[in-house]
């Protein structure tokens, strides 16, 4: 994945994560269970109403979860397993439209050997919207937007193969 859509934060996820790359994830931040990710929705995002895809939605909570999940710099004991989904929930509160920005905040609640709980918010904002912020510009961090979505996963940690 391209350095630049990272915002100089890596995560070996990302190395071959070619379905976030598309999306145009931008990683903000990053740390021990705990992920803030967020992308522009684009014309091809959008379902036969207008508004973005619930599919797209969820994969970008889903791409959230994930870094939340997986260690930044995994120990020799860790490299030798992976957290994914065990399974998840999602609630659509509002519609999102072309042009905005949408921020997902994904933080671990509770863990207990293998399994972990997380939850993600997602949020949406028109971009610019910020005062002195470029037309163009994404919201700030601090003021990701309307909370358009829940996300709730359950993940399980198992060996790579």
């Amino acid at each position: 994945m391209a350095e630049a859509a990272l915002s100089g934060v890596t995560h070996p996820i990302l190395e071959n994560d070619y379905a976030s790359e598309w999306m145009g994830i931008e990683v903000l931040a990053v740390s021990d269970g705990h992920a803030t990710i967020r992308m522009k929705l684009r014309q091809e995002m959008l379902n036969g109403f207008g508004m973005a895809h619930g599919g797209m939605i969820f994969a970008f909570a889903d791409s959230a979860f994930a870094l939340a999940c997986n260690p930044v710099n995994p120990t020799p004991e860790e490299a030798d397993s992976i957290t994914v989904a065990a399974g998840v929930d999602i609630n659509f509160l509002k519609p999102a439209y072309r042009g905005q920005v949408i921020t997902a905040v994904a933080d671990r609640r509770s863990s207990s050997g293998r399994s972990g709980l997380y939850d993600i918010q997602i949020f949406a904002a028109d971009a610019g919207t910020q005062p002195g912020a470029q037309p163009d510009s994404p919201p700030s961090s601090g003021n990701p937007g309307e909370l358009i979505a829940e996300f709730r996963g359950r993940s399980r940690t198992i060996p790579k193969k």
